[in-house]
């Protein structure tokens, strides 16, 4: 009796699971479906129900988002300013986290609680202070060189952007290398292996898993981020985010609604790719290193 209780209890719990998780995807597919739809509709086509299927496929719409919005350039700088910034944040992180994992140190407590510190800031607190200290830097480079070069720079963004990621990318590959065995250090040792030999050639790929988790998480923060990208990018060097916001308003004001959904479908399909890509690793990366060797 208990036993056939028990059944019945793990059955209804699995058909919840699915419930749920079924009205998750749905939540998520179709609001996703619907604008790729809408990006290759007409304008004519917006004014019936918007659950109509398009008549055909309107890519005028991703010229005028392309050419006319400069949706190209924009995607240019979005692409220049994550690949930077996750350049710089692993080449810093990666080294950070393995020797404040791996090696004692005087000051190492220090430290980790200084990077578990930084976990408890929020950009959107800090943009304003970032921004009157490079506009009083540029100032002071004006009066040196005649032109300053803090704002409205990529590089500088990226460095930024890199810098707000530090905190949380290092907590966890640390929490990652202090998962593996010391084995594979002991061998390479045995081997003539240095410490940077050993960081480089064999403790690196073997975190990789947490690496691409890493590179995900932070490629969706910065490809997405607005706030610093908005208030240190006052020129010609905008972000894909705030230049769907200009053109979504644009759009909106000259009642032209295909430009708007194709600009949202440029800003989307980056992110989509390279979660299809990298899904195998990223499961691979929330499993392994649970358990400690």
């Amino acid at each position: 009796m208990k036993k056939s209780k028990g059944m019945r209890t793990e059955t209804l719990y699995k058909i919840f699971i699915y419930v749920t998780l079924i009205a998750l995807v749905i939540t998520i597919l179709i609001p996703v479906a619907w604008v790729f739809l809408a990006s290759i509709k007409e304008n004519k086509e917006f004014y019936g129900s918007p659950w109509t299927l398009p008549d055909g496929f309107y890519f005028q719409n991703f010229v005028e988002a392309f050419v006319d919005a400069k949706m190209g350039d924009y995607l240019l700088n979005s692409v220049i300013v994550t690949g930077l910034s996750l350049l710089i944040l692993l080449v810093v992180a990666l080294p950070s986290a393995y020797v404040l994992s791996r090696f004692e140190f005087r000051g190492r407590s220090l430290l980790n609680s200084f990077v578990k510190a930084g976990l408890f800031i929020n950009v959107s607190y800090i943009a304003v202070p970032i921004f009157l200290m490079l506009l009083d830097w540029d100032s002071v480079l004006k009066v040196m060189f005649g032109d300053g070069m803090l704002l409205n720079n990529r590089f500088i963004l990226a460095t930024i952007y890199a810098s707000t990621a530090l905190p949380f990318t290092i907590f966890l590959l640390s929490s990652y290398f202090q998962t593996l065995p010391s084995d594979f250090e002991e061998a390479a040792s045995i081997d003539g292996a240095g410490y940077y030999k050993t960081m480089i050639s064999i403790m690196f790929p073997i975190a990789m898993p947490s690496i691409v988790i890493v590179i995900l998480f932070n490629f969706l923060l910065f490809w997405n981020e607005y706030i610093l990208a908005l208030t240190l990018m006052p020129g010609d060097n905008k972000t894909l985010p705030v230049g769907l916001l200009n053109l979504m308003a644009a759009e909106r004001a000259a009642v032209n609604y295909g430009p708007m959904y194709a600009g949202m479908v440029i800003v989307m399909l980056p992110t989509l790719i390279l979660y299809i890509l990298v899904q195998k690793r990223l499961t691979q990366g929330m499993t392994v290193g649970g358990v400690k060797g």
